[in-house]
């Protein structure tokens, strides 16, 4: 008989795949919603779950891959695998975790999906792996996904960075009822990985539906205490000395000690890492003999949109979020968790600031003055902007959700299919209303990062009607593709930002180069036919044959060049000024 917990899991299951509004078969969206609940600590977006996930034929037995470096997921995009970026420029001791994730909705667990793991990783794991050979062997997003994993562990090779994997393997069985058969596979997986990484640690999990509900009812909590040493306030804003020990405590979670990830989403999340500030707050973290370290360093300030309460020594804080002092927050706890300076440390104080206000203009104006005081570029202050809050009102009037603070409306059970990230924002504009879908496809996390990309896809010019229709219509071709056999999860990838711009300047009738030629299109909420939508995938499929064949490169990259761009834009030259809709050509004469 199927235990509370199998029922429970298979209710949250429904109702996730509600939430979602996913067109994905049901075992693909099984495998999305384990990937989601094994890795929760880890607060992934719904965009970098999915980013992850393989799927469909040649998968090796391997459901999702996510390579982690400290507390970062590295993406294909991400600085780190520039080849601009030197090893010194990285600090050392960090740790990188390989996480797989193997799912399937049966009742039990076998050695069959142990086997294929085994045989997977013994290929995948190697640092000079016969590329030719794995090509014909498993999908190329799987190779792409341990090829990030492949290339961050090169260019730490000198940087002492430790290895670890964590392997799970989640069904809806039993953990406790799994047979020793396949308890040995999983033990002999880990020895077989062991000699990959060369000395790192490696964790197998069985994931069965005790631990799948458990993670599901993991809710992030804002509500934290907080122990200080002294203390003085005057009114809403108070000002503590902590211990650094205790401080630790405030920022780690109770179960496993790793980094509350959530507390820290409105800070500057694509902070730069200074090596030198980072070694230099290492230092007098280690040094016994060295002041007291709130003397040398800035310090702390939490925002509390709730109550703030003193019982005590302690701090009740609600709704916290740490706004400035991401650095520093990291460095201690990465110190900390090395275990190297928790003597050294047991006495040093921090100098925290806490402030409590629920104006989210104020609370930005803080972010912006308190970041200000560092050398921190204006893209990774983003998120404050003005216009970025009007984006987040306009989306929420009209039942959408604008995460300019990561996660904060997937933390809230929001509708998952209706939650909208900068990121993806940006694509959608560059893709459809700049015409750039391999920009698009290229910079996933670091589109905006120059002022001049910024200023291009964000402006107080554009009506905002416009930001929500180019959100919903990337969403709408996103899950046509989806819901259409013969599309595989590495085709759609590369071909999603591509059939939106064809289908949207087919529809136009005209190139488009500045996302105000659409504004007609936001007024009226024109809405792509899925007719509209297969037609423009049918010729990016053309294109995507052509240049490769003259390229003589993978979809992958093709999909990456200014290459694919160029072909396409020649359906949309030939199509110009077609549109039989007076209203639709209402910004051809902005060319």
């Amino acid at each position: 008989m199927a235990s509370n917990e199998v029922a429970l899991v298979n209710a949250a299951f429904e109702e996730w795949r509600g939430a979602n509004e996913t067109n994905l078969r049901r075992s693909e969206a099984f495998e999305l919603f384990c990937a989601e609940k094994v890795l929760h600590s880890l607060e992934l977006t719904s965009e970098e779950i999915e980013a992850g996930r393989i799927g469909g034929a040649l998968d090796g037995g391997i459901d999702a891959v996510y390579t982690v470096l400290g507390e970062e997921v590295i993406e294909e995009d991400h600085e780190i695998l520039d080849p601009g970026t030197k090893p010194v420029d990285i600090l050392r001791d960090q740790i990188l975790t390989l996480y797989v994730v193997q799912a399937k909705e049966e009742s039990s667990f076998g050695e069959t999906a142990i086997d294929k793991l085994a045989s997977s990783l013994d290929r995948l794991l190697r640092l000079e792996p016969d590329v030719e050979a794995l090509e014909t062997l498993y999908a190329i997003e799987l190779l792409d996904r341990f090829r990030i994993f492949r290339e961050t562990w090169r260019k730490l090779v000198t940087r002492r960075v430790k290895l670890k994997a964590v392997i799970t393997y989640a069904t809806l069985g039993n953990e406790t009822e799994v047979n020793e058969r396949v308890r040995r596979k999983a033990t002999e997986l880990c020895g077989l990985i062991e000699r990959h990484l060369v000395g790192g640690e490696v964790d197998f999990q069985f994931n069965g539906a005790k631990e799948l509900w458990a993670a599901h009812e993991t809710v992030p909590s804002y509500a934290l205490r907080l122990r200080f040493e002294k203390h003085e306030n005057d009114g809403d804003s108070h000002l503590a000395l902590v211990k650094v020990s205790d401080y630790y405590k405030f920022i780690s979670d109770e179960s496993d000690g790793s980094l509350l990830r959530h507390i820290f989403d409105w800070n500057v999340r694509d902070y730069q890492k200074g090596v030198r500030v980072n070694r230099e707050i290492t230092r007098s973290l280690e040094d016994p003999d060295a002041p007291d370290f709130w003397w040398l360093n800035n310090g702390i300030t939490i925002l509390c949109s709730g109550q703030v309460t003193t019982a005590g020594n302690e701090f009740i804080l609600d709704d916290v979020q740490i706004v400035n002092g991401l650095q520093t927050s990291h460095t201690i706890h990465n110190e900390m968790q090395r275990q190297v300076v928790v003597d050294a440390s047991s006495n040093r104080k921090l100098l925290v600031r806490i402030l409590s206000t629920d104006d989210p203009e104020v609370r930005d104006q803080i972010i912006r003055a308190t970041n200000s005081q560092t050398q921190v570029s204006d893209a990774s202050l983003r998120a404050t902007d003005k216009i970025q809050r009007q984006i987040e009102s306009y989306f929420l009037a009209h039942g959408w959700f604008y995460d300019r603070r990561k996660n904060f409306y997937k933390n809230t059970g929001r509708n998952a299919e209706r939650i909208v990230s900068i990121a993806y924002l940006a694509q959608s504009v560059m893709a459809i209303g700049l015409s750039q879908p391999h920009n698009s496809r290229a910079r996933p996390s670091t589109l905006i990062r120059k002022n001049d990309d910024y200023a291009k896809i964000f402006s107080e010019n554009l009506e905002l009607s416009t930001y929500l229709w180019l959100a919903q219509t990337q969403k709408s071709v996103d899950n046509f593709l989806k819901q259409l056999d013969g599309v595989s999860t590495s085709e759609r990838s590369n071909l999603r930002f591509y059939v939106s711009m064809v289908a949207v300047g087919r529809a136009h009738g005209s190139l488009l180069y500045s996302p105000s030629m659409l504004q007609s299109f936001g007024r009226q909420n024109y809405t792509l036919t899925n007719d509209q939508m297969t037609d423009a995938l049918k010729y990016v499929r053309g294109c995507t044959e052509r240049v490769r064949e003259s390229a003589g490169v993978s979809d992958d990259r093709v999909a990456k060049s200014g290459d694919l761009t160029t072909e396409v834009k020649k359906a949309l030259i030939l199509d110009s000024a077609q549109s039989e809709d007076p209203d639709v050509n209402d910004g051809v004469s902005q060319l």
